[in-house]
């Protein structure tokens, strides 16, 4: 079982003034894939080479199964990292690659190191390429030896710093299917640093979105694309219909498209000024029951992409964007009706004035 991680008010300022974490605080659990989210620039990569121990923090601490590790040299951490750019040495084959950490750790026999870097290559499936030279390998198999010298020092926790962003759309597919197998059969607990929101989606346990060094939400994939914490959340993890109004008694809100329902754990004020988000695909152009919202609006344009098209339709308030999947022929500049239901409107809580 992989180790707890805390993180207790960790800054980072590269520049005097300018700082590029603001305090943050998490809480990582044992055996939990968790990803670090956001744009470049954010602060994700600094705060995971912090964890890492290549960065020191301006304040804070960092705890390993309670233990404070703050100041702690790399070696000494029980955290392998994997690299963007695999870091492998290109004059070594497959295996004297993955033996490299095991060799710089110390105190192994060579018995010992060439046991454990073939059973961290048969865990990713590479057994078979042990002689090979690095340059025969394709970009997922480097990455799968990069991943494979990391598994083969024991670590506590396994640090990936954007893994799969120079591979294919195919091979990060197959990849992401592979960590997560990994990392779970293992029960290592991960921190995943990306700015790919699919990636985070179809692969965290938990997420936490960053923004210009702050912490906006940490939850589920399904928390933060389903009840996002403000407009930040809700736009970078999918496409998001924003409608400003103002709150009325009884969880509603008076918007441009008239008086609509909203869903939200706490009470708002009346009279509040706020926003709801309704995502792409909670729109139908079908009524599905009666306690459906109705919304007219006119097909200005659609985007086939496959197995959905995008639909881009005028309202009263301006754009709304619906996501169909297999849809019927459509006519554009004809005015339709679309129904919501009441439980897909969610009231952003960071709107709120």
């Amino acid at each position: 079982m992989g180790s707890q991680v805390e993180i207790r008010g960790i800054s980072k300022s590269y520049v005097k003034g300018k700082k590029v974490l603001e305090p943050i605080n998490l809480t990582v659990n044992p055996g939990e894939i968790f990803f670090l989210l956001g744009s470049s620039g954010c602060g994700k990569s600094t705060l995971l080479r912090t964890i890492a121990g290549l960065l020191t923090p301006d304040s804070g601490k960092i705890f390993f199964d309670g233990k404070d590790i703050t100041d702690l040299a790399p070696e000494k951490r029980r955290a392998a990292m994997v690299f963007q750019n695999y870091a492998l040495w290109p004059i070594m084959n497959v295996q004297e690659n993955v033996e490299f950490g095991l060799k710089a750790m110390g105190g192994l026999s060579s018995q010992e190191i060439r046991k454990r870097a073939l059973e961290a290559l048969d865990h990713v499936r590479l057994a078979d390429f042990a002689d090979r030279k690095i340059q025969s390998l394709s970009g997922g198999q480097q990455q799968r030896v990069a991943l494979a010298r990391a598994l083969a020092v024991d670590p506590a926790v396994l640090l990936l710093d954007e893994p799969l962003s120079n591979l294919d759309a195919r091979l990060r597919d197959e990849m992401r299917l592979e960590i997560r197998r990994i990392c779970k059969e293992r029960s290592l607990t991960s921190i995943y640093v990306t700015h790919d929101r699919r990636e985070a989606l179809s692969m965290a346990d938990r997420i936490a979105v960053l923004n210009n060094g702050i912490l906006h939400q940490t939850g589920t994939p399904r928390e933060l694309y389903c009840t996002p914490a403000d407009r930040f959340v809700a736009c970078f993890l999918g496409d998001a219909n924003i409608l400003p109004g103002k709150i009325l008694d009884g969880k509603k809100i008076e918007t441009a498209l008239g008086v609509l329902p909203f869903q939200c754990e706490k009470e708002v004020a009346p009279g509040t000024e706020a926003e709801v988000m309704i995502r792409p695909p909670a729109f139908s152009f079908n009524r599905n029951n009666d306690s459906e919202v109705s919304i007219k609006a006119t097909l200005k344009e659609g985007t086939y992409l496959g197995e959905r098209t995008e639909w881009l339709l005028d309202s009263v308030c301006g754009s709304l964007t619906v996501s169909e999947t297999f849809p019927p022929i459509r006519e554009f500049h004809r005015e339709y009706e679309l129904f919501v239901a009441p439980e897909n409107i969610v009231l952003l809580p960071g709107s709120c004035k």
